[in-house]
């Protein structure tokens, strides 16, 4: 689990496709886009950054349901689980506040900047990283901390 359910979503975005397994919590950035509304052009995409530098990436938002792939022939996607098909439609939180585990090995104190990490994850390291908020809470002892996401 990365996100508790203790969280304030003031501002969504359905807009973009999300075509890779992914899992929620981590924030997604940028990939390809489409023109004007695009709200149901599959062009439109959001990925997981891939493990490299940040520098030219452009976050989207914090993924908030799973991204999963499996036979639908055979099942059934478990909506109360809130899991979407891989390359669907992907539900980004764009300003509120979350409580993750999606943290970098960092150890983040509140008023903290939150940016994105090469990996998707969130961290307190501005290296040349786009910020994306900022920390609420140090860490607990399970590894979650209050993270509030501000993204235009």
């Amino acid at each position: 689990m990365a996100l508790k359910p203790d969280r304030h979503e003031f501002q969504t975005d359905i807009t973009y496709f999300c075509p890779s397994v992914t899992e929620r919590g981590v924030i997604l950035a940028f990939g390809s886009t489409g023109s004007g509304a695009s709200m149901d052009n599959t062009a439109a995409t959001v990925t997981l950054p891939g493990t490299g530098v940040t520098t030219n990436l452009k976050p989207a938002g914090l993924l908030l349901n799973d991204m999963v792939t499996y036979d639908r022939n055979r099942v059934h996607p478990n909506y109360y689980k809130d899991e979407m098909y891989v390359g669907g439609k992907c539900t980004l939180l764009k300003k509120g506040w979350v409580v993750t585990n999606m943290i970098a090995s960092v150890t983040p104190v509140a008023g903290d900047g939150a940016y994105l990490a090469p990996n998707g994850l969130i961290t307190n390291v501005a290296t040349a990283a786009p910020r994306v908020g900022t920390f609420l809470s140090a860490k607990d002892q399970n590894g979650y901390a209050k993270v509030e996401i501000n993204l235009p």
